[in-house]
């Protein structure tokens, strides 16, 4: 008799076994396509050209910054500002403003630096938001600074004032008014007698600066030649016209101050607008970055 093979029934068991192992090496999207798994992008050669520029972009202006702050910071602390009998005339201290700018550029390109290298959206959208806020307030400033162009005179006036007044008190102003009258060859606001105004120069005062202007007004600062001449206006305030012309300028700063900002007013025009390239560069470079960086994901 021919044997006849019994053929069993064809079990699936090893293949269910294979088959549930493969399902859970699957990604979650493959297993349940209601999940919506993010799958970072590979980035390009562009895009990691432009994250290396980026990060060194922010570099640049993060040390920048830093030097600026440490320039505020020192300034403070070697006029003592910081100290308890110092800290009234603390906010129109010059270096105040080397402190604010240092430490808002800083921060910022810290946050450009942190958000490139380590491709953080969140660090990236501040940058993005504190550049466009600068740029804002920069514009807004431009827009008034154009719409009170005729009153400037009047301020560039009074802030001429108060240097004038606070002459021996800040440093910095006496260093400021120094280079002006000395480069511009003027001495006051609008004449040599507006030093009567100052404490120190006034005629009914103790000190032997009495009835004198700065040392910056002198037609000739210099003694022999060489040596710098500080009494060299000592007394001008005493003499006629006629006279004090042969020792110091007789012409104010302002209106010569006021002449030399109108002829640079294409500078500053060149300067406002290469700022707001290099801002432009630097919001571009970030939107770039976050475009690159946003995930992708599956959903059916």
């Amino acid at each position: 008799q021919a044997s006849r093979l019994v053929e069993l029934p064809y079990s699936s068991s090893d293949d269910d076994d294979s088959s549930l192992a493969g399902d859970t090496d699957l990604p979650a999207a493959e297993q349940d396509p209601g999940v919506w798994c993010p799958i970072p992008p590979k980035p390009g050669t562009f895009s990691q050209c432009v994250r290396c520029l980026a990060f060194l972009w922010n570099l640049l202006f993060l040390l920048l910054g830093l030097l600026a702050l440490a320039v505020g910071v020192w300034g403070l602390l070697a006029k003592r500002s910081l100290g308890g009998e110092r800290l009234a005339p603390l906010g129109s201290d010059p270096m105040l403003l080397f402190v604010l700018v240092g430490l808002g550029a800083s921060t910022v390109s810290l946050a450009g630096c942190l958000g490139a290298l380590r491709s953080s959206p969140c660090l990236l959208r501040f940058f993005v938001g504190a550049v466009l806020a600068f740029a804002g307030l920069e514009v807004l400033g431009g827009l008034l600074l154009l719409a009170a162009r005729h009153r400037l005179r009047d301020a560039l006036r009074d802030a001429l004032l108060l240097c004038l007044l606070r002459y021996q008190e800040e440093p910095d102003l006496r260093f400021l008014v120094d280079e002006v009258q000395r480069s511009l060859q003027c001495c006051g606001l609008g004449s040599y007698r507006d030093w009567e105004t100052n404490p120190y120069f006034n005629c009914s005062a103790p000190g032997v600066q009495a009835c004198s202007v700065p040392d910056s007004c002198c037609l000739d600062p210099w003694q022999n030649g060489t040596v710098a001449n500080a009494q060299c206006a000592f007394g001008a305030l005493r003499l006629g016209d006629v006279a004090a012309g042969t020792v110091v300028h007789l012409g104010g700063c302002v209106a010569q101050l006021s002449a030399w900002l109108r002829g640079q007013v294409g500078g500053i025009v060149a300067g406002a607008a290469v700022l707001v390239l290099v801002e432009a560069a630097g919001v571009l470079m970030a939107l770039k970055m976050l475009r690159d960086i946003a995930p992708v994901g599956v959903r059916d």
